[in-house]
């Protein structure tokens, strides 16, 4: 299979959220996952004058967040 059609079957597979999905899967505020995509620490598309973030960035993002406290 060529190239570009592995990256087109790649991005159909991709399930987008809303900010607002996100807020609520991650229990936070709107202006919180706003502030995660314009930092740059949540990668996120911008489709017109939304974003709509990889809902495995969010996973990777909370995987990545867990500390020790301990």
């Amino acid at each position: 299979m060529p190239a570009k059609e592995n990256e087109r079957t790649g991005l159909a597979q991709v399930q987008f959220l809303t900010v607002a999905e996100v807020a609520s899967m991650m229990r936070v505020s709107k202006m919180t996952v706003y502030r995660l995509v314009h930092s740059g620490e949540l990668p996120a598309v911008r489709v017109g004058k939304s974003f709509r973030v990889p809902e495995k960035a969010v996973h990777a993002y909370l995987e990545n967040a867990y500390f020790d406290a301990g």
